[in-house]
C-alpha cells in the first residue's frame, strides 16, 4: 500500500469499515512516499496509519502542523484525520466512471431496503465482489428487460458449477443445477438472486450436489448419483 485511496480501498474489500481507521500525521517519513509504514509491503490494515500529509496535500496542511505550533495539537489531529478520510473517499470516486456510479447507487438502495428488509439481510451478508457482480445484473436487466439471461449469467458469476436449464416448451420452468453442497449461507444467496431475477410466471427445481439425469450425457447418468426430476 502507497497511498490513502489503497488503506480505504483495501479496508472495503476486506469488510471493514474505513471509518474504524485513525490517520494520524507521520513524525518520521519519506519525502517521496504518502504512507509511512515500518513494512514497505505491508497488506494488512493498521487501525492507525500514518501519513506524510505534504506528499500530494502541502497546500491543505502546510499550516496545519507548524513545527513550533503546540496549541490544540488534539483539535487539529482530529481535524487531520477527517480530511484525510475526506480527500481519500474523492480518491475512490476520482478512478469511477459513470457505470460504477449507478452500480453503487444500486447497492446503496438494496443495503437500505428499498428491495425490502429480508434482501437487505441477505444482500449484506454477500461480500462486495459478490455485491457488485448481483447489481452488475440488476443494472443490466434495468437496461435490457433480459431477467433470464442475467439470471443465468449471475448465478453463474456467483456459483462457478452452477447450470440453469430453460424449460419453454411445456411450461415455463427453470431447472438450476449447484454442483455444490446446499449450506444455509449458500441457500440464501439462490434465493437472494431468484428474488430479484426470477419472472414472477416461472417455477423452478434446485438440484444442489447431484445433477439429474440426461439421455446420452454420460456424467449425468452415473450410478448412485442421479436426482430424479
Amino acid at each position: 500500500m502507497n497511498y490513502i485511496w489503497d488503506v480505504m480501498l483495501s479496508s472495503k474489500l476486506k469488510g471493514i469499515d474505513p471509518n474504524g481507521i485513525r490517520f494520524v500525521p507521520a513524525e518520521d517519513y519519506s519525502p517521496y512516499m504518502e504512507l509511512s509504514l515500518e513494512d514497505l509491503n505491508q497488506r494488512e490494515i493498521e487501525q492507525i496509519v500514518e501519513v506524510n500529509p505534504y506528499y500530494r496535500f502541502y497546500s491543505i496542511f502546510k499550516e496545519l502542523f507548524l513545527p513550533d505550533d503546540e496549541e490544540d495539537y488534539e483539535l487539529r489531529e482530529n481535524l487531520f484525520d477527517i480530511l484525510i478520510h475526506f480527500l481519500g473517499t474523492i480518491d475512490l470516486y476520482q478512478g469511477m466512471n459513470k457505470r460504477e456510479y449507478y452500480i453503487r447507487f444500486l447497492s446503496r438502495d438494496i443495503r437500505n431496503g428499498v428491495f425490502g428488509d429480508r434482501i437487505a439481510s441477505s444482500f449484506n451478508d454477500l461480500d462486495r465482489q459478490e455485491q457488485d457482480k448481483i447489481c452488475e445484473g440488476l443494472l443490466m436487466v434495468y437496461e435490457t428487460g433480459e431477467l433470464i439471461h442475467f439470471l443465468k449469467q449471475t448465478m453463474s458469476k456467483i456459483f462457478k458449477k452452477s447450470i440453469i436449464y430453460a424449460n419453454c416448451e411445456e411450461k415455463n420452468e427453470l431447472l438450476i443445477y449447484m454442483g455444490q453442497e446446499k449450506t444455509e449461507h449458500a441457500n440464501s444467496k439462490v434465493e437472494l438472486i431468484l428474488e430479484l431475477f426470477l419472472p414472477l410466471h416461472f417455477t423452478i427445481e434446485i438440484y444442489w450436489s447431484h445433477h439429474f439425469g440426461i439421455l446420452e450425457e454420460e456424467a449425468t447418468m452415473r450410478m448412485e448419483g442421479i436426482a430424479l426430476y
